[in-house]
Order: structure tokens, then sequence, then C-alpha cells
């Protein structure tokens, strides 16, 4: 029995390694999928869970230089997790056939304990924003295939002699893959929908908060306007709407994919989901995205993402500036004041020329879906090949 093991280092890359999985199920039945996550504790449902994991502070988003988050991360244990996974994948050497590697570098160069082939799936690398160094190209080129996310960055890759592949960016499958259609309670009552994504990290309690006061302000003079929040994998929708409660009017709802609404004047105007993307983005005339991975998705669905540069904290501001050049004028950054904010988001809702530009933007940054099925027949490949 052939053996797979993908190894993330984020939550994000968890969510495109699952998608992977749930392809090569479809080709490879009989393989044997299992998952270390290095970042967080996110499940892949298309695979078992092994290996040393722990949630740490920053939530696995530490920028080179980012010293009080790294010093966080040092305190909760960080350098121990790091042993013990790096000796867990020295343990199971011998043991599967690929390795499948989705993040960065590093990650690359912790699944090389297994002495397996290593098969790279690069997920926020890219020449628009952040190229691959140089000893990053070293570590690729160890790498038995090579996946980056852009055509760009692969041809870039290319010029140094790292053969770097870009079969599509399996982000934009996530809008695309789900065929599941949301309960027409989801809408009901809404005219106009905007999606609100506040990620899947701790801080999204707190980001809920402040694009729940952004998108309520927004819609005191739009009566029909309505909003759905997006319950993420990993996070408690129960302590969200404690979280929101202080603020608003929550009840819980009989519907389980909806676990609470929030209602202002006896009518709904957000309601939670947590079910799939596609679902959530279907419909949306635009989003509010504190989210990494979601926000990408929605640009990749060819709804424009409004997002706050700074984490409204002035907190994660690297990365947001990050993202904004990965999406370019599919993101627009917006004021961390509620009531300005609120008035961008009415700019936008009554502007469906700039949306759609926005959108055919969004759509051209992230690719075509399709990624993720090439990705895993190029894997069940590699599988055929070492049972040979």
């Amino acid at each position: 029995m052939a053996r797979v093991l993908f190894v993330t280092n984020g939550h994000g890359e968890v969510a495109i390694a699952d998608r992977i999985g749930a392809e090569l199920r479809a080709i490879h039945p009989e393989v044997e999928l299992d998952h270390v996550a290095l970042v967080g504790e996110m499940r892949m449902q298309s695979a078992r869970e092994v290996g040393p994991r722990r949630s740490m502070p920053s939530g696995g988003l530490i920028a080179m230089g980012d010293v009080r988050n790294i010093a966080r991360d040092l305190r909760a244990g960080l350098a121990r997790l790091t042993i013990d996974q790096w000796r867990f994948l020295r343990r199971v050497r011998g043991t599967y056939a690929v390795v499948v590697v989705v993040g960065d570098a590093f990650a690359l160069w912790m699944a090389m304990r297994t002495n397996a082939a290593c098969l790279y799936v690069g997920t926020a690398k890219s020449v628009h924003v952040a190229p691959y160094g140089r000893m990053e190209r070293a570590l690729l080129r160890r790498a038995r295939a090579i996946f980056v996310r852009d055509g760009a960055t692969a041809a870039a890759l290319r010029s140094y002699g790292v053969p770097a592949e870009a079969p599509g960016n399996v982000i934009a499958d996530f809008y695309d893959a789900q065929s599941v259609q949301p309960p027409e309670a989801l809408r009901e009552g809404f005219e106009e929908t905007i999606a609100l994504l506040p990620g899947s990290r701790e801080h999204a309690y707190a980001d809920a908060r402040f694009l729940v006061g952004i998108f309520d302000a927004a819609a005191r003079t739009r009566p029909r306007l309505g909003a759905v929040l997006s319950i993420a994998p990993g996070i408690d929708a129960m302590r969200m709407a404690n979280a929101l409660s202080a603020q608003h009017c929550v009840r819980t709802s009989a519907i389980p994919s909806i676990p609470f609404e929030i209602v202002r004047d006896g009518r709904v105007i957000v309601r939670a989901w947590n079910g799939g993307i596609a679902a959530l983005l279907r419909g949306a005339s635009l989003v509010l995205g504190q989210a990494g991975t979601a926000n990408e998705a929605a640009a990749a669905a060819g709804v424009p993402v409004l997002a706050v540069a700074s984490g409204h904290r002035g907190e994660r501001g690297w990365y947001r500036h990050r993202q904004a050049q990965l999406l370019g004028e599919a993101l627009v950054t917006i004021s961390d004041d509620a009531l300005l904010a609120a008035r961008q988001v009415g700019e936008l809702l009554d502007d469906p020329e700039r949306r759609a530009r926005l959108g055919a933007i969004g759509r051209e940054r992230m690719g075509p879906p399709g990624g993720g099925r090439r990705i895993a027949v190029r894997i069940a490949a590699f599988v055929s090949e070492s049972a040979v």
C-alpha cells in the first residue's frame, strides 16, 4: 500500500493540501495519506493527522525581523516543537513513497529529513511580491518537482536553473470545486450580500467584531443589504457568537450550517456560515476580509476584496502589504476607522463598473481553477513510479 505524507506550515497551506489530497484520492483511491502540520492545529479532511503539533501566539505569521512575534512563539515552546517535529520526520524514514510539501522552503528542508522523494507546492512566494532567494532556490533544486503559484514565478526560477512549473493556483479551486448549494435561508431577506471573512487564526474573533461593525454602519442606509460571516475551520462558532454579542443582538439558528444570526431592529442583518467558501462567495457583491487564503479565493472568484492594511490594530501590516502586491487592484485597502470604512464600502457597492473591473483583475492575478487536479495527477505518477 503506497503512502503519501503531506507537510504543511500554515493555515491556508492546510486547505491547499486538503484540496490536492481530495483530488489524489479520486485518482488513486487506495493510497494512504498522512499529514504533518508544522504550524497550528488545523486538520486535513482527506488525510490522517500524524506528528507533534501546537498552536503558537503568532498563528504562524512571522516575517523576517519580526522580533516581537518570534519572541512570543519561542516563549510558547516553538524551539522544542520544531525539534520534536524534526525528530518525527527522521523517524518515519522509509515509510512514505512521496512527501508533498505545501508551504515555504523551510517546510521543504524539514520534509527532507524523511529521505523520500519530495514534491514542493509553493504558496506565498511570487515575483509579484517576494521572489525566491538564493538559498531557497538551492533547496528547491533538491525537490523532485516544483509547483509555484504563477507562470512569471516559474519562469524566473527556470532562469536560475530550477525546473519549476505553474500548473495553476490551487486557491482558485476553492470557489470552483465545491458544488454544495447553501440553504435559501442563508440569504433570505437580502437583496444584496457582502461576505465577511475574518480568517482562521486566533485574531479572527476580534477581526469579526471589527468587520461586523463596518458592515453594520454601511447597512444603516441600505435596508436590504445583508452579510454572511464565514466561520472558518478551527474557529469556534459559539465563541464567535459570544464575541459579537457585546455589541450586537445575536441569536442561535435552527439550521446547523447557520450557527447564529445578528438582528437589528427586528431584521436579520448578518448570518454566520460554517460551510464551504464557494457557497459563501456565490452571489456576493464584495468581500470585507482580514483573511489570507480566503481573501485570495474571493479574488479568484472575481469578487472585489476590501481589507484594512494594518489589521486595524497596527499589526500584520507586512502581511496585508504582501497580499495587496499579489492581488493588485483586486484588493482595496480601507480605513481602520469603521465609519470611514463603511463609506468606502458604500461607494464600491454603488459602482458596479468598478466592481467588475476589480473582479477581472482578481481572476487574472489568481488564474483559472484546476491546479489541484493537475498537481494530484503528477503526485499519482510519482506514487505509481515508486511502486514499480
